[in-house]
């Protein structure tokens, strides 16, 4: 995880661990054209969200994230 995009990161897990939002409100807010700012695909990659059944929820991997912030 990029250390430049790691606090974004971070954000959008916590935004998805208040509680599970459905796919289009996360990427409504989470949406950007800069191809450097990939904070959905790396949390994705990272293993700190999953989608599951159209609605995304932090990870295990997400909430310790957290933790350690």
């Amino acid at each position: 995880m990029s250390e430049t995009l790691r606090p974004l990161i971070l954000d959008l897990v916590a935004f998805v661990a208040e509680r599970p939002r459905p796919y289009a409100e996360v990427l409504d807010a989470w949406r950007t054209s800069c191809p450097r700012l990939t904070v959905w695909e790396d949390a994705v990659e990272g293993g700190l969200v999953a989608l599951r059944d159209g609605t995304v929820h932090a990870t295990e991997a997400g909430r310790q994230a957290l933790r350690h912030r």
